[in-house]
């Protein structure tokens, strides 16, 4: 049986990958506790200690605003850190995946973004995965990189918990119309990275398909919640006030899954549906 090790246990895409994981390998999952990834020599130990046939590299620094006020940490953890786990894997041949992000675009493009377009990242975060991703591939030569969008889960709090809390309070919720992006269950984007073990080596675009807008996201959030979508109102990301600028525009491609043989994800809408059902017990 193959043997995984899952850095960032504890977040959402890692404790579903774990639960996925453990129905065809042997799973080995580290939170931050039991591995600094900062650390070179403790990473190099862990690794040499557990030989790993993969490893999937989740653990990030995830907080976009919070990464432009800790820009050191942003990339002490999402670029050298990633650096350290490549390195760890290469030591032992075993494959590494690293969760990338549609952050790493500016959000000028009128189409999906596709793995040919040159990433230009607008904030900390998104550059702080972007050099993560050179790293990684500078420093493993077996390696694939994933990017993804807009996560959410069962585990920790995301979007989809958050609208569903704010709006039992019956008042008026703002919510930004001006970025346009791929809602993305976990749980579908913990199945692919799965498919794409055995895959060839490569960056893949993974998120659920079809767009929408934060707003329009928000509105079907609360409709299919049982609540008025009407409590959702539009702003802008400037009258919101967020600290990190953020892309307007950060649809993926799904050409490279389809290149090798894995359907297009499905719908955002459908995948919503199947997390309201389970988390609200619908």
């Amino acid at each position: 049986m193959k043997h995984i090790l899952i850095t960032g246990a504890n977040g959402q895409l890692g404790k579903e990958l774990s639960d996925r994981g453990k129905e065809k390998f042997k799973v080995t999952s580290l939170g931050k506790a039991e591995l600094d990834i900062t650390n070179l020599y403790l990473v190099q130990q862990t690794v040499e200690h557990y030989q790993p046939d993969f490893i999937i590299h989740t653990a990030a620094f995830t907080n976009v605003d919070h990464c432009e006020v800790e820009k050191t940490k942003a990339f002490d953890i999402n670029s050298v850190g990633a650096s350290h786990i490549a390195m760890g894997a290469n030591m032992i041949d075993s494959k590494m995946i690293y969760i990338s992000s549609d952050y790493i675009f500016d959000g000028r493009n009128n189409r999906p973004y596709g793995i040919e377009d040159t990433p230009n990242p607008l904030n900390t975060y998104g550059k702080s995965k972007w050099l993560g991703e050179r790293l990684v591939e500078w420093n493993t030569e077996n390696c694939s990189v994933i990017r993804t969008s807009w996560l959410y889960g069962h585990a920790r709090n995301n979007f989809v918990k958050t609208m569903l809390n704010l709006v039992k309070k019956g008042q008026p919720i703002a919510v930004v119309a001006d970025e346009v992006g791929s809602p993305t269950y976990v749980r579908d984007l913990a199945n692919y990275i799965l498919l794409l073990l055995d895959k060839p080596e490569g960056t893949y675009h993974c998120s659920n398909s079809g767009s929408c807008s934060w707003y329009e996201f928000a509105r079907k959030i609360v409709e299919k919640a049982g609540y008025d979508p009407g409590l959702i109102q539009p702003t802008t990301s400037k009258k919101y006030g967020s600290v990190a600028k953020r892309p307007a525009y950060s649809v993926l491609s799904h050409e490279q899954l389809n290149n090798v043989d894995l359907k297009t994800p499905r719908h955002w809408e459908e995948a919503l549906d199947e997390f309201l059902m389970k988390e609200l017990k619908l």
